[in-house]
């Protein structure tokens, strides 16, 4: 009958070594999981707040009114403190970040021409494409 094989100091020294990375490994994934989870549960809150300050927006192109563009002020910090930033929407054609909802025939393909209701980034990610604009190639009709 064998004897069972002894286990030396280096090998326990090892294997403690290996689970001491698994676990921080394990412990930086679970941060890593609950920030993402955090962020996706604001980002349906965040969706339904950016109609409230379209409509802000259409409140200040149509009055003069100087309580509502404080209170648009206000509002829109809040968002930024949370992390949404605006998408730009000058230049070229991103599908990325843009959605063609309008073409015109231009000399060039997609450039962007107006936009028509702005996007918005929720901490780097992409919450809600900026509606665009956009030339298209003029066709040759002969």
């Amino acid at each position: 009958m064998e004897e069972p094989k002894k286990i030396t100091e280096q090998e326990y020294i090892e294997q403690l070594q290996r689970l001491q990375a698994e676990f921080e490994n394990f412990r930086k994934r679970t941060e890593a999981e609950k920030r993402e989870s955090s962020n996706n549960s604001n980002a349906s809150l965040i969706l339904q707040l950016l109609e409230v300050l379209d409509n802000f927006d259409l409140s200040i192109k149509h009055s003069a009114e100087p309580g509502i563009k404080l209170v648009y002020a206000q509002f829109y910090k809040i968002l930024e403190k949370q992390g949404v930033k605006p998408v730009i929407a000058t230049g070229k054609f991103n599908p990325k970040f843009h959605e063609a909802i309008i073409q015109e025939e231009g000399e060039s393909y997609g450039t962007i021409l107006q936009e028509i209701k702005k996007g918005y980034m929720l901490n780097e990610k992409l919450i809600r494409p900026t509606k665009v604009k956009i030339t298209v190639l003029k066709e040759n009709k002969q």
